[in-house]
């Protein structure tokens, strides 16, 4: 008798009545290879996946709200302006996209992706780091090869070959690099002096998209479109040596970042009536310098990251947007995701189901938000 009360209680533990989930969860599913292949359908059914995959769906699933909202779609208020009331305005206006990548990532395919993007005005404000900038310069020179993630860096030193992961680049790159872009110093420089140009970062990253003149450059279409490109740490990298050089043998060219960290604020602080996005991948001054723009408008709306980083070390590299939620960096109310993957996987796969499902974004007159 006494073991039979024994096993009820364990039965009862081990066994305990469940909550019912039924249309509370999505149920775990995935795709089926008997229905053929179907990329769409197969992207689509990352959400029900589970693990990663589910993030990479949830991810999908931000975007597309991101792009989907029109100021339409939110109720007059009685403080807006007779152009907020006008039905065909409401339609016009979209939700500000900024996006952030490190620069490995320009060093890598996923340039033709950022290039596709801006190339069809789909975002509206890029920050990167200095990488970022040179390497997509630098690939309209000559370009970058597969290699081994394994190379000994010393005997791809003594070839004059430099290893960012598994990819390699020539020291002649940078050799061409220089030769290029010293030129379009000296003229900088010679306006500053003619002219009282004020460069800031983000004036001097336009001019080297006008001056490269080549289709392949993401900032060749960042300055066609008129879409800014923020690099706060300009002096960073083999454009921060060429500045370096190029200090000695023509001094005097002045860069102000204070003009750009005034401009980048102001891109989310002037956004409204619009809401704002984030798309963000890695971590890093990117990251950090797009939300903490965001931060000074109360948040952004929507806010998707893409990393490989851990947020228990307390670097912000691995920040969830949970915490950027504590900083005011995004909204309590926003719609956010974090995928815990390689950008270089996961990003095409999202741009496949969002960005290039649409094509070209019409650009409307919106100068003023």
């Amino acid at each position: 008798m006494e073991d039979n009360k024994v096993m009820a209680a364990v039965h009862s533990t081990v066994f305990r009545e469940s909550e019912s989930l039924e249309s509370k969860c999505i149920k775990i599913e995935g795709y089926d290879f008997n229905h053929g292949v179907n990329y769409s359908q197969l992207l689509k059914s990352m959400v029900s996946t589970g693990f990663q995959a589910s993030n990479l769906g949830d991810a999908i699933e931000v975007v597309n709200q991101m792009l989907d909202w029109r100021l339409a779609d939110e109720s007059v208020t009685e403080d807006c302006s007779d152009e907020e009331r006008d039905p065909v305005y409401r339609e016009s206006v979209r939700c500000k996209v900024f996006l952030g990548f490190t620069s490995n990532l320009i060093s890598s395919g996923l340039r033709d992706i950022v290039r596709y993007l801006v190339e069809h005005h789909m975002v509206d404000v890029v920050v990167t780091t200095t990488g970022g900038i040179e390497e997509d310069l630098i690939k309209c020179l000559a370009p970058t090869y597969k290699g081994d993630f394994s190379l000994p860096g010393a005997h791809l030193r003594s070839k004059g070959l430099n290893r960012i992961g598994n990819l390699l680049v020539p020291n002649e790159n940078y050799c061409k690099f220089e030769d290029w872009i010293i030129p379009v110093f000296d003229q900088m420089l010679k306006e500053q002096i003619d002219q009282e140009i004020l460069w800031t970062p983000s004036k001097l990253i336009a001019r080297l998209g006008q001056e490269i003149n080549n289709e392949s450059s993401y900032l060749y279409w960042a300055h066609k479109n008129d879409i800014p490109v923020y690099c706060p740490g300009l002096t960073d990298g083999s454009l921060g040596d060429m500045l370096y050089f190029h200090s000695f043998r023509s001094p005097g060219l002045i860069i102000d970042i204070v003009q750009d960290i005034k401009a980048m604020n102001s891109e989310a602080v002037h956004a409204t009536p619009r809401k704002t996005g984030m798309i963000i991948l890695g971590g890093g001054l990117p990251k950090h310098h797009i939300c903490n723009a965001n931060m000074m408008r109360n948040g952004a709306d929507y806010a998707v990251f893409i990393n490989t980083a851990q947020e228990f070390d307390g670097s912000d590299s691995g920040a969830c947007p949970d915490e950027a939620v504590s900083w005011g960096k995004i909204r309590s109310s926003a719609k956010t995701v974090k995928v815990h993957c390689d950008a270089t996987i996961a990003f095409p796969l999202l741009v496949a189901e969002t960005f290039a499902l649409r094509g070209t974004r019409s650009v409307t007159n919106l100068s003023d938000l």
